[in-house]
């Protein structure tokens, strides 16, 4: 019989083995609550209940926004970013946080009326510890504080070069940030490809940050 002739094995060793190694197609994300494939650049939603991000089309996100819509279990995380040129943390406010990297982010928490501050590390979003009334006291003379809206949004710091950024961001890049950071973090200080990830993440948040002067309601 030829080569050509040949019937194909279909069983044997290693023809399990190459059914996992062949490539498969990336998975598609869905709607949680509908279930319709999304793109994805998608909006996300926070699940109060069970403190999760959860993936959303744009028709029940904007479900969401209404008042009242799911007794308030979900909520839509806005699209703002904001800055306050006005507002600065200097080295003696940083260490007062004592925040053993350069980055962290806080949000309100709801259901705990409270602020939490999470910082990333090779182990994911690591919560600090520090009482949370030194936080309030810091950003006390920021006006992103008082625009920040329970559990969707988050103040995220920077410090780099003996200075602190601080932004208000969507709630969901601070945890992309935090994947991306696990991901990619090597050795002690992160290495080069965790920090050049960092500085690109910061550039864009810089890019899409507006004045506070110019803030509108999510």
């Amino acid at each position: 019989m030829t080569a050509t002739n040949a019937p194909t094995r279909t069983t044997g060793p290693g023809v399990g083995l190459r059914r996992f190694l062949a490539e498969r197609p990336p998975r598609q994300e869905r709607c949680e609550l509908c279930a319709v494939v999304v793109p994805e650049d998608h909006r996300h939603l926070v699940d109060t209940e069970k403190r999760a991000l959860v993936c959303a089309c744009g028709a029940c996100a904007l479900l969401m926004e209404q008042p009242g819509a799911a007794a308030g279990r979900f909520r839509a995380v806005p699209a703002r970013y904001l800055t306050d040129p006005a507002h600065h943390l200097d080295d003696s406010a940083w260490e007062a946080l004592q925040i053993p990297v350069g980055v962290a982010f806080l949000f309100r928490n709801a259901a705990l009326d409270r602020l939490v501050a999470q910082y990333p590390s090779p182990a994911g979003a690591t919560e600090s510890e520090l009482d949370p009334a030194t936080w309030a006291d810091v950003l006390a003379g920021s006006r992103l504080a008082e625009l920040l809206e329970p559990d969707v949004e988050a103040l995220l710091l920077h410090r780099t070069d003996g200075r602190c950024e601080c932004h208000l961001v969507p709630i969901d890049i601070c945890y992309e940030l935090v994947g991306r950071m696990r991901l990619l973090w090597q050795g002690f200080d992160g290495g080069a490809e965790a920090r050049a990830a960092l500085d690109a993440f910061f550039a864009d948040v810089a890019r899409r940050a507006r004045p506070v002067g110019q803030a509108v309601r999510p």
